[in-house]
């Protein structure tokens, strides 16, 4: 953040978020909230934020848009689970594009116009997500409103995204799924009706604690779902899990998949800082699931009931 003015001696507002705006001539508004895409310095003056996301901001923006298209994949495959997979393909394909075309014009839309990158407010601390709830009441009488994106642009990017995630998908998916799956996307298209606004909402009043928890969300997840999915496979033998996971398009695609998110989630929690280090932790992704097969016979419930 351009900190120029902050040489000039000013009354420091009340509040954690309340700032004054500069008027010129060494003049300064009253204390109130900064406009969007300022954040206050330390003297309540605010200044315009100039900074680039850090690699944790854009994993956590990676994140929103990622929990957006997970979602779209599973419903597309989990209201279809009596059809081939290759039939879904173009459904998959779709949902792909339209979350990259959305991002991309989400990007586009923010400031600098025009462009793929985008300018940010540095992120501190967890209360940063909630000024709404941090508005001062100097001697307790009347409420200052402060009320502003600290985080700006990360709050509201991601609400912008799902909007066009969702305008895109109206758009595309019912002429696909018309013409190319004989009208097999209808249930995940509503489901997306449905689920894109609770990603909204989720966004709205709990963004702040999912970008300081979303690291560890992915891995535990990945692990859960990747366990859950492993033991709908024909477990009698080594050879036949083997065959029916590796051997298999469908159940090989989800296993690679919760693979990358696995190693999507030790990225953003290590961010790569030691890559001696953080390298070989991303080489045994694979290890829950080689640490599953080969247990099979000591955890196979058919396998305890033989020795009870």
């Amino acid at each position: 953040m351009t900190d120029s003015t902050s040489k000039v001696t000013v009354e420091r507002c009340p509040g954690l978020y309340c700032g004054r705006i500069s008027l010129g001539n060494n003049n300064y508004s009253e204390c109130g909230a900064c406009p969007r895409g300022y954040q206050p310095n330390e003297e309540s003056i605010c200044l315009a934020c100039d900074s680039e996301p850090t690699f944790y901001d854009w994993m956590y923006l990676a994140f929103m848009a990622l929990l957006s298209l997970v979602l779209h994949w599973f419903f597309i495959d989990h209201t279809n689970r009596k059809k081939t997979t290759k039939s879904l393909i173009s459904l998959h394909i779709s949902a792909l594009l339209e979350s990259v075309i959305a991002a991309i014009l989400t990007l586009l839309l923010v400031e600098p116009y025009g462009s793929l990158t985008i300018r940010s407010c540095p992120v501190s601390k967890l209360s940063d997500w909630y000024s709404m709830l941090l508005n001062p009441q100097p001697n307790y009488t009347k409420t200052l409103y402060c009320t502003q994106e600290i985080v700006y642009p990360l709050y509201t990017i991601v609400m912008i995204y799902y909007a066009f995630s969702l305008l895109l998908m109206m758009l595309a998916r019912p002429m696909i799924s018309y013409k190319f799956t004989e009208k097999k996307g209808t249930k995940s298209i509503y489901a997306a009706l449905y689920f894109h606004p609770v990603l909204i909402i989720l966004q709205a009043m709990l963004s702040g604690l999912l970008y300081y928890s979303f690291s560890y969300l992915v891995i535990a997840a990945s692990l859960i779902t990747g366990v859950i999915h492993l033991s709908g496979c024909d477990l009698s033998s080594y050879s036949s899990v083997t065959k029916d996971i590796f051997l298999n398009g469908r159940n090989l695609t989800i296993l690679v998949g919760h693979w990358f998110l696995h190693a999507f989630g030790i990225i953003s929690l290590t961010q790569l800082t030691q890559l001696e280090i953080h390298l070989p932790i991303l080489a045994l992704v694979p290890f829950p699931t080689i640490f599953f097969i080969f247990t099979i016979q000591f955890s196979h419930p058919s396998h305890l009931e033989d020795v009870n």
